[in-house]
């Protein structure tokens, strides 16, 4: 397990589950000295004991040495560094199992097209789903989506299921990776609606066009409809677009009730992925020509480029059309 941030440590603590033994690397030492001393990773998922079975190092070679599969758990603007590392100490052939969510900046590459860019011997696979780290590490019944080369698929749906862990296996890695990523942006666009005030029903209105957005630019990048509708695309987006507990929902809610997307952004702060997900998102839909209204609205919002008010404005003043 490449990555001890909350979601990392809370895949390691579900692979261990499974009957699995885990190396958990981190780069930072206290987490290391904490999960060694106190089995325990005070720094992102506190109040959660860690088993023997997790054995955490700092030592990268030492991580990935003789392994089975990996995880990588880097947030998605960093995995290309991350995988660059991966790739050059573990077995060439292993699954690497991309566990981020978001689009590369400035390139607007999927987070599986990273992979292929940095590791093209081993085998692409991503982990996504509705999934709250600390849901997960508490053992609360949780669903996601891992895609893989179907056979590799099915192998890491076997070495991560438990009784309350339950992955569903496709090879549909477009679909999944980019589910994972833009509902990211639209979880922002439904804080902002929820923080402005405007009601619950301009809430779900949003939900609503924010899917069709998402599937329209699954769809132009060949991603099966089946897999939008299913955990990694609309379930994940209910979670995340709807949930107090969802950092880019809570980022979203305090834009909309007037704080600076600069001190929102600030050191220290909880990382909403969508943030960097959205002006790539843009970069993306605009190089197949489609059209994503609401995301490029959020972009706009986060550069400065449109005024707060103005942007529901701007959404309900597009000209009338079917859906």
């Amino acid at each position: 397990m490449v990555g001890a941030g909350a979601w990392g440590t809370s895949l390691a603590l579900t692979a261990a589950r499974a009957g699995r033994s885990v190396r958990l690397w981190a780069r930072e030492k206290e987490v290391i000295e904490a999960i060694v001393r106190a089995r325990e990773n005070t720094s992102f998922l506190p109040g959660i004991t860690l088993p023997p079975a997790i054995a955490a190092t700092a030592d990268l070679a030492e991580a990935v040495n003789g392994t089975e599969a990996l995880l990588i758990a880097s947030p998605a603007q960093h995995l290309r560094a991350a995988l660059s590392a991966v790739a050059a100490r573990a077995p060439k052939g292993i699954p690497l199992v991309v566990c981020a969510k978001g689009i590369e900046r400035p390139s607007g590459k999927l987070v599986t097209e990273v992979l292929r860019d940095v590791a093209s011997g081993f085998e692409p696979a991503v982990l996504s789903g509705p999934s709250f780290a600390k849901d997960a590490a508490m053992g609360m019944p949780t669903a996601v989506t891992i895609a893989a080369r179907a056979e590799i698929a099915e192998r890491l749906q076997a070495s991560l299921s438990h009784a309350m862990f339950r992955p569903y296996a496709t090879d549909d890695l477009i679909g999944v990776a980019l589910g994972g990523a833009a509902k990211n942006v639209y979880a922002i666009a439904c804080g902002i609606v929820d923080g402005m005030g405007l009601g619950e029903s301009a809430r779900a209105a949003l939900l609503a066009r924010s899917f069709a957005e998402l599937t329209r630019l699954g769809v132009a990048l060949g991603a099966r409809p089946e897999t939008l509708t299913g955990l990694s695309g609309l379930g994940d987006l209910v979670l995340t677009a709807t949930s107090p507990h969802s950092r880019n929902f809570s980022f979203g809610r305090e834009i909309g009730r007037g704080r600076s997307i600069a001190e929102l952004r600030e050191p220290g702060q909880p990382l909403a992925e969508g943030a960097d997900t959205a002006p790539a998102l843009i970069v993306r839909a605009h190089a197949e020509h489609i059209e994503l209204p609401v995301a490029e609205a959020v972009a706009s919002l986060l550069d400065g480029t449109l005024p707060l008010q103005d942007s529901i404005a701007r959404l309900m003043s597009r000209p009338l059309k079917p859906e």
